[in-house]
Order: structure tokens, then sequence, then C-alpha cells
């Protein structure tokens, strides 16, 4: 069935979703009413057309700036440096952070073609040198090894700025993915984050 392999197909495209899941996902459009059908497909065009990206740290926003960054009540004096906005969504439904956050857009990676030029690195420099009051640069990478390039990338460049460096405690397993990371675990691993210059972990 032509019309059945092509929505197949299309579905497979996303992330995540294999064959068996595409043609799940396609039964259950075709079993629910035309109205909700036509209103997923309103939802996800509306939001191709009016989402874009924060101008000040990259996530997901609705106007120039996201919600976070628009937001008074947050700290301005933590950073937290993610690779994808999808990170920041998992990060705040922890409710550990209540500082503010950058969007690298990916990580360091030489195999992939990916290097520090691709990422939003001068920015996040900018806004160090313009934002006077940020105190500790939290890196908020899954533990693999472009998160590992990324983060000594960051180190090493930012070792004369009189900012505190550190990462998420590793009860984060090897290999993890923050997105699908527990809230608890989320939690212990901004409690227990690690200073990069070597001193106790911060209160």
């Amino acid at each position: 069935m032509e019309v059945f392999d092509k929505a197949v197909d299309n579905l497979r495209k996303l992330p995540g979703i294999g064959k068996k899941s595409a043609r799940r996902l396609v039964f259950h459009l075709l079993n629910v009413s035309r109205a909700e059908v036509e209103n997923l497909a309103e939802s996800l065009l509306k939001a191709k057309d009016q989402l874009g990206y924060c101008k000040k740290c990259f996530g997901l926003a609705e106007a120039d700036l996201c919600e976070i960054c628009s937001d008074p009540g947050r700290s301005s004096r933590q950073l937290c440096v993610v690779a994808q906005p999808e990170t920041v969504f998992r990060l705040e439904a922890s409710g550990e952070f209540e500082g503010l956050y950058h969007v690298l857009r990916g990580l360091i990676s030489p195999l992939d073609g990916v290097g520090p030029e691709q990422l939003t690195i001068k920015d996040l420099i900018n806004r160090i040198e313009t934002e006077k009051d940020i105190e500790e640069i939290i890196f908020a990478f899954n533990p693999t090894n472009e998160g590992e390039v990324t983060m000594n990338y960051l180190k090493k460049l930012l070792a004369d700025y009189e900012v505190k460096l550190t990462h998420l405690g590793y009860g984060l397993p090897v290999g993890s993915d923050l997105e699908y990371t527990d809230r608890l675990t989320l939690n212990k691993a901004f409690e227990n984050r690690v200073n990069l210059a070597g001193e106790p972990p911060p209160g």
C-alpha cells in the first residue's frame, strides 16, 4: 500500500522512531478523528513557523528572548552550558537549577566535522565578558567522548576568566543521555557537581 508505506517512511525519519513504531503511529492516526490529525498537523506547522532560538542563550524561544532569559527572578550568577535546547527542558523539569543557560547547539566532534567554530562558543565568551555578575559556569554535557572533549576545550579557553568552572556530578552513567535521565539523578548531579579547578565541590 503506497500511501501507508509513504506515511511510515516519513515517520521513520524522526529521531528514535523505527519501522514498528512508525507503523503503530500510522495505525493510531488512522483510528482517531480527522480533526485530531488536522490539529496535530496544525500544531506542528505552527511550531515550525513560530518557534526560533533565543538571541541571548540560543535556547528555544517564541520571541527574541526565551522565557528563562526574560525572567528577572532567575539568578544571573550561575550559567549552565548545555549542548542542545532539549537539555534545557530536562534540566528545568528537575527543578534544581535557578540560573541561566547557554546552548552551544552541539558538541565538538572532529569525526563529524564539528569544530568550535560551528558552535556558539564566541557568544559564550561574549556573555562572560559583558555579564559581569556570572560567578559559576556549570557544564551539563552527556558523559560521552564528545562531551569530555568539549568540556576540556572550554576549560582551557576559560582558564583566565574569574569564574568557577564545574560540571555535573557523575552519578550520571557514562554514555547516558541527559534528556532521558530521571529527576532524582539530575538533582544529585547538580548537588554533587565537580569543581574543574580541583577544589572541593560547591556547597
